[in-house]
């Protein structure tokens, strides 16, 4: 009989541990940016923004770390300037592409 694995003794999944390239977060970012859920980008922002520092993407986006910590948290909703400011603070962009392969005109 093999034995049972409790949930409880499992670790934490943190991604930010993942996060260590900038292929792997142009990636992770991606993937949340095509659920189309603005809250969930928020949080993947923060997830990015932890991996690399807080303080430091604060101070690079020209925010405060504790309105960054409150814009990036789950659920949250940042007005598109806090998103670009952090975007570019974080070294990404985010990029328009057509949703159907052809659609012209």
């Amino acid at each position: 009989m093999t034995d049972k694995i409790r949930i409880a003794d499992l670790p934490v999944f943190d991604v930010t541990t993942h996060l260590d390239s900038e292929q792997a977060i142009a990636e992770y970012l991606t993937l949340v940016i095509e659920e189309g859920d603005p809250a969930l980008l928020a949080a993947a922002l923060g997830d990015v923004a932890r991996a690399r520092g807080m303080t430091e993407v604060a101070k690079d986006a020209g925010i405060g770390r504790e309105a960054l910590y409150k814009a990036l948290r789950p659920n949250a909703q940042p007005r598109f300037d806090t998103i670009n400011r952090v975007c570019q603070a974080l070294g990404v962009k985010l990029v328009a592409v057509p949703v159907r392969a052809g659609s012209g005109s």
